[in-house]
């Protein structure tokens, strides 16, 4: 019997070199919750303690609140974990703690960086997915949608994806070749991103047209490669000199 396809996201970088993203099913989304979950625990408990040192009555004073004061603790409260998931998924690139812990991350639909109004939409709206208990109805959604999106996040336009470690080694072995690579070139340390793409490249160059894999080599040798216009000229000489190069490029990286 076939088992059913990993749900991924297709994303289309500008180099037209497509990247596969593995999303994040349901088991890593609720373990991640679970680490988040507890470090607000934590945090809570830590402030109850600090607050009993104060007051000794907690409950009393709590009681003596006026109904629009307990409405707006509650809201508080809500608003500081809301706080939490919102400033850590825009500030650290789509992250919390758990989802870090995980090596996931949320990202919007075409693989973009989240943003402020992305984050902030997925997370006011916990509180529909928590309902009626236990984020019942996130977990509901997350099963009958393709790509395991709970309520949230089908109305901010986001998903979140798994972070799978790339194996350098099987892209170090440059093929052989007569042209001796330029030395000296004093090309700029490649990003992450940089990385990506060029590995994303070198495993699917085997399977391109000839025309095609030496034109997306170029524009990567355009975007990581020597500065100096000889050194470019040698690289570029064949689509073997470009691909043992942008191989270099990345051993170097490592």
């Amino acid at each position: 019997m076939r088992s059913a396809p990993t749900p991924h996201l297709d994303v289309a970088t500008p180099e037209r070199v497509a990247l596969t993203l593995p999303i994040a099913g349901i088991g890593y989304r609720c373990l991640a919750w679970l680490v988040d979950a507890s470090l607000l625990f934590f945090f809570w408990l830590v402030a109850y303690f600090v607050f009993t040192l104060l007051v000794s009555d907690v409950l009393g004073v709590f009681q003596a609140l006026s109904g629009v004061g307990q409405t707006l603790l509650v809201v508080g409260v809500f608003a500081t974990q809301w706080l939490y998931w919102t400033v850590s998924e825009v500030f650290f690139h789509g992250q919390t703690v758990g989802k870090r812990v995980l090596g996931i991350r949320v990202v919007r639909t075409d693989g973009s960086p989240v943003g402020v109004y992305e984050s902030a939409v997925r997370n006011l709206c916990r509180a529909v997915d928590f309902l009626p208990m236990l984020y019942a109805a996130a977990c509901v959604s997350m099963l009958l949608t393709r790509q395991h999106r709970r309520l949230g996040d089908l109305l901010a336009g986001t998903l979140l994806v798994r972070e799978e470690r790339i194996d350098l080694d099987k892209y170090t072995t440059a093929p052989s070749t007569s042209e001796p690579l330029p030395q000296g070139t004093g090309a700029r340390p490649l990003t992450p991103e940089d990385v990506e793409l060029v590995l994303s490249f070198l495993s699917r160059a085997p399977g391109l047209a000839p025309e095609v894999r030496q034109r997306l080599g170029a524009r990567l040798v355009e975007r990581v490669g020597p500065d100096d216009a000889e050194a470019r000229a040698a690289v570029l000489a064949s689509a073997e000199s470009t691909e043992a190069f942008l191989r270099a490029r990345v051993q170097g990286e490592r």
